[in-house]
């Protein structure tokens, strides 16, 4: 019998933590109900509108984006309830906006949420929370400064199978954590996020300038406007679009704050033509906690799953993929056998005698039976999404900063920073002491 003939499993309700469960419990009268703006109303931005459409308690009334486009399908996505605005000020500008969510390229994420923070507003901000460190000091600060609502948008962090995962490192069952390894493997060009570009896109259609905004002024140029993660002006690459989200988990399943130094490798090997940043990474992150973690990512093969992570300790592992959780136990098999057979015959076979060497190894084969079986979980209902908005709301409702604050954020989007400038400066990154928020 093995690991894999010995399992049990669970299923984990998604629908959702303790934040979705009390809000579709909840009834909400119309005049309590909290009214969102979204700046920026991209791919990522309607998938969370369909997310809001469907939680009791919110609406969505206005948004804006520098592609006409994307307004008019997110108009309809909302059933023409929501109105376009020309900005985004225009937007904090609006007295029945109570929360915005912010979807936009990174490089805008430090001045919407500022404004927004400033402007009286609660923020749900897409990850990564800023695009260099310096933005999310500045960002944390507003937090502080405003007293307002920051979630940063990680959503695994709010999976009913990170929160698993926590209560078993919580109760000691891994043993002493020392490896923490996972990676975003995919192969193809929209995996690179050489997404298509719709045929009516130009300068009547795009806002080059609005899409800048405080970028480095260039000539416009559609690639860079829709394609935009591929740019350094505009994106951290793999290290902010998926890497967060490893370290994010890691994060709230271990109490781990950042690294302590990081180490990495990066480099364009296939998309050459159309990248600046890198399509392969590697990083080594040290945390003082006691533990290394390996991420790893490119876009030049799919072999692994998307998104695998393998939490390793002593005494036992935790590996999530995709919307399961599996626990394995350790089986500790000492084997000094090919060493002892080289001392005299007498000593060799008093070390077996002994009673104590023999709880722990023998001179035949053992069993390979896994004490105690494995065990998974798997999730079902609700996606992640829906739980972390759901927690947003809560938070909102209940004026209490939620898990994912701007802390939680600035130390999960640093680790990206550090990797990036690792990576482009061949050297390895110290965490600075003028780096954690005041």
């Amino acid at each position: 019998m093995n690991r894999r003939d010995f399992m049990k499993t669970t299923v984990l309700a998604g629908a959702a933590g303790a934040a979705a469960r009390r809000a579709a419990a909840r009834p909400v009268a119309p005049t309590d109900r909290i009214r969102v703006g979204f700046l920026g109303a991209g791919a990522r931005a309607q998938q969370i509108m369909d997310t809001v459409s469907g939680y009791p308690g919110a609406e969505i009334v206005a948004l804006c984006d520098a592609y006409q486009g994307r307004v008019e399908r997110a108009l309809a996505r909302t059933g023409g309830r929501a109105q376009a605005a020309p900005d985004y000020q225009a937007i904090l500008a609006r007295p029945d906006v109570d929360a915005v969510v912010i979807a936009t390229p990174d490089h805008w994420h430090a001045r919407m949420s500022i404004d927004a923070l400033r402007a009286g507003k609660d923020v749900y901000l897409e990850k990564p929370m800023s695009h260099s460190i310096e933005d999310g000091l500045a960002i944390a600060a507003a937090v502080r400064e405003t007293g307002r609502i920051l979630q940063v948008g990680s959503q695994g962090v709010s999976s009913p199978l990170t929160e698993k995962a926590r209560a078993i490192v919580k109760a000691g069952r891994l043993g002493q954590i020392t490896m923490f390894h996972a990676a975003f493997n995919r192969n193809g060009r929209s995996g690179a996020w050489l997404y298509p570009i719709p045929p009516d896109a130009g300068p009547r259609t795009v806002d080059w300038k609005a899409f800048l905004g405080p970028a480095p002024a260039r000539p416009f140029d559609l690639e860079r406007f829709f394609r935009w993660r591929c740019y350094w002006d505009y994106s951290g690459g793999i290290a902010t679009d998926l890497f967060v989200h490893l370290v994010s988990e890691l994060h709230r399943v271990t109490d781990a704050r950042q690294p302590a130094l990081v180490a990495a490798t990066g480099a364009t090997y296939r998309f050459t033509d159309t990248h600046e940043v890198p399509d392969t990474v590697n990083a080594l992150l040290m945390y003082p906690e006691g533990f290394t973690a390996n991420l790893l990512c490119t876009f030049n093969n799919a072999e692994g799953a998307d998104g695998a992570m393998e939490l390793l300790g002593t005494e036992g592992s935790l590996i999530i993929r995709g919307r399961e959780l599996e626990f394995r136990p350790e089986r500790v098999s000492e084997d000094n056998r090919w060493v002892v057979r080289s001392w005299p015959d007498a000593l060799e076979r008093a070390y077996y005698d002994d009673p104590t060497v023999r709880q722990v190894e023998s001179p035949w084969l053992r069993d390979a039976t896994v004490a105690g079986g494995a065990e998974k979980w798997v999730l079902e209902g609700r996606d992640d999404t829906y739980t972390h908005v759901a927690a947003f709301f809560e938070a909102v409702r209940t004026r209490t900063q939620p898990v994912e604050d701007a802390r939680f954020g600035h130390r999960a989007a640093a680790c990206a920073h550090m990797i990036n400038q690792s990576l482009r400066e061949r050297r390895m990154v110290e965490w600075d002491a003028r780096w954690e928020p005041a």
